[in-house]
């Protein structure tokens, strides 16, 4: 059955009908070889249709969701071990396909993203395109400035140095510093090991935004498949 390109586009998760719009005034998208044209239809059972050069699948439907990952869940699809896996917290009917995209370590909790959306793990995951992942955590002792200004501008751990990083003290409390930290990169246990590095042990850890999603008031533990209007524009 034809539908107007936008719908489809917005059906398999691929943009909002406004961006489909948008795409299709830019000649960004093409319907067998041919640039589209807004009102044109297609049926995406019968006609391949482009955008940006990548074939929309005819099988698959683009989900994007959001996690709260509790302590103790293994970030990943599955688990040698039979540990409990952030998949394992979302309905069996949706896990097909579905991976988390990059990490948090099993004491580590907060915003994780789990996908089907290949480009959209390769944007929030690969160094070059710099999307800032903000935390809390709280580390033992009371940092000097001399240590706030160390980690806010480069650490070396494992013979590389850290890229500069913001970091704010949020509290203190007795003999323990709740942090503000937003990186733009990556790395295994960074946060852990930086602080170790300037005498600190990290007591809790929390992930609260990825990019321009946020954690907001979801609970521990719970779940909320997101809009693509509140995920789109991070394929740019």
């Amino acid at each position: 059955m034809k539908e107007r390109i936008q719908k489809i586009l917005s059906k398999k998760g691929v943009c909002s009908r406004r961006k489909a719009e948008t795409l299709l005034r830019q000649k960004r998208i093409h319907v067998n070889g041919k640039i589209a044209l807004i009102g044109e239809t297609a049926d995406l059972q019968n006609d391949k249709i482009e955008v940006d050069n990548q074939i929309i699948s005819k099988d698959i439907s683009y989900k994007v969701i959001l996690l709260n990952k509790p302590l103790g869940i293994i970030c990943s699809c599955k688990d040698n071990h039979g540990r409990k896996t952030v998949l394992d917290l979302l309905p069996r009917v949706l896990r097909k396909g579905l991976y988390p995209i990059g990490r948090l370590d099993k004491d580590s909790r907060g915003a994780l993203l789990i996908s089907n959306n290949g480009l959209l793990s390769l944007k929030l995951t690969h160094p070059k395109y710099k999307h800032e992942k903000s935390y809390e955590v709280w580390i033992s002792g009371k940092p000097s400035n001399e240590s706030i200004s160390r980690w806010r501008g480069g650490v070396y751990v494992n013979d590389q140095i850290t890229k500069p990083a913001i970091v704010d003290i949020l509290k203190r409390d007795n003999c323990k510093t709740l942090l503000k930290i937003v990186l733009s990169e990556g790395r295994n246990r960074q946060i852990r090991r930086v602080a170790a590095k300037l005498g600190h042990k990290v007591i809790d850890l929390k992930r609260v935004s990825i990019a321009t999603i946020r954690l907001g008031s979801l609970k521990e533990g719970s779940w909320r498949e997101l809009d693509i209007s509140e995920w789109e524009n991070l394929l740019k």
